[in-house]
Order: structure tokens, then sequence, then C-alpha cells
């Protein structure tokens, strides 16, 4: 019992910490990540872009959608800014179109595969490196039924300043965060066991 005890604390310590180190931070390069929660395929966006080194924008509007085979991803749908001059993967899987179930937040779109070039789509006005968020759910699917692979997809531009880049990732933790929070869980499971075991 003891053993468990000692274990939650330093958790407790450990989230105080990294916590406190997270909220001071500026905003990171915007992140997609898609996650298997339950019976659904969540998506959550975060983070700002860094717009310098892209070319002149056009104006367009998305849906809440995604095309793995084209690289498409529409976290949030609205009207938006239209970006070229990236470079990247051209899909994330073999997956056809899907609707979003439900979305909110800012309307950001990577579009791996649009008629041959790169696009990034940003709500319209987007003011370069402010903050963005956004999430999307696909009810009742998986990675398999939307044809997405599993992995770490990064479009870039620009000269390598900070945010000049859009990651997805599919599968995984996420964020260093949740990766905390799944090894504290660990270990407290852990000390469960050992105490459980006496």
């Amino acid at each position: 019992m003891k053993t468990l005890i000692l274990a939650a604390i330093r958790c407790s310590l450990m989230f105080l910490v990294t916590g406190s180190l997270f909220s001071v931070q500026p905003a990171q390069a915007f992140t997609v990540t898609l996650q298997e929660m339950g019976l659904n395929v969540v998506a959550n966006g975060t983070g700002a872009i860094n717009l310098t080194g892209l070319s002149i924008p056009t104006h367009g509007s998305s849906v809440a959608a995604m095309q793995a085979n084209l690289g498409d991803l529409a976290v949030a749908g609205g009207s938006q800014d239209v970006y070229r001059g990236l470079t990247g993967p051209s899909n994330f899987g073999i997956g056809g179109l899907f609707f979003a179930s439900s979305s909110s937040g800012d309307a950001v779109t990577i579009f791996g595969n649009f008629m041959g070039d790169i696009r990034l789509f940003v709500p319209q006005g987007y003011v370069s490196g402010t903050a963005l968020s956004d999430s999307a759910t696909y009810n009742n699917a998986s990675f398999f039924s939307l044809g997405v692979t599993p992995g770490t997809y990064v479009w870039s531009w620009g000269t390598g300043l900070p945010n000049q880049n859009f990651t997805l990732i599919i599968g995984g933790l996420g964020s260093p965060m949740a990766a905390r929070q799944f090894l504290c869980l660990v270990s407290v499971y852990s000390a469960w066991l050992r105490c459980d075991a006496n």
C-alpha cells in the first residue's frame, strides 16, 4: 500500500511540474492528432501557423471531412484563405471521402494533392502566428474504415522558422503531456500490482 501511495504522490508532483511548464510556452506549430476513441475517430488540432514563405492567398471554403488518398483533412469547415508553396506527403492512406459527424473550432485544412499541388487553408482573415484550435468526430469509424495509415505526416514551407509546418499524427499518444499521463498511469498500476501481490 505504501508503494501505491508513493507512486500517486510522484504522479501528482509530475503533473504540477509539467503542467506549469506547458502553460508558459508560446503557441507551438499546428498539429492535428487523429485517434480512435471508443467506437469513433476523433481529430483534435491546436497550435499556430506562420504564413511567411507561402503564396499570396486566394479564397475558398471547406466542410469538415477527410480523404486520405488525396491527403485532405479539414478538421472544421468555414470560409478560408488558401495558400500554396508547401512540400510534404500527397496522402496519408487509401481512404475515400468521409464527412465528419460533428466539428467545431477554427477552419484549418491541409490538402496534400489538390490537382497535383499542396494547399493550406486557414480561417479567412487569419493573422499569422495566432493560436488555432479545432476538433471533429467521425462516429462509428475506425482507422481501417476511414482508410488512414497510422504515422506522422508533416507539410512544411519557408526557411524553417518556427511554426512553418502542419503536422498530422495518426494514432499514438499525440502529445508530450499525454505521454506523461500514460506513463504515470502505468506507474500507479504497476505499484498497485506489486501491492496486490504482497
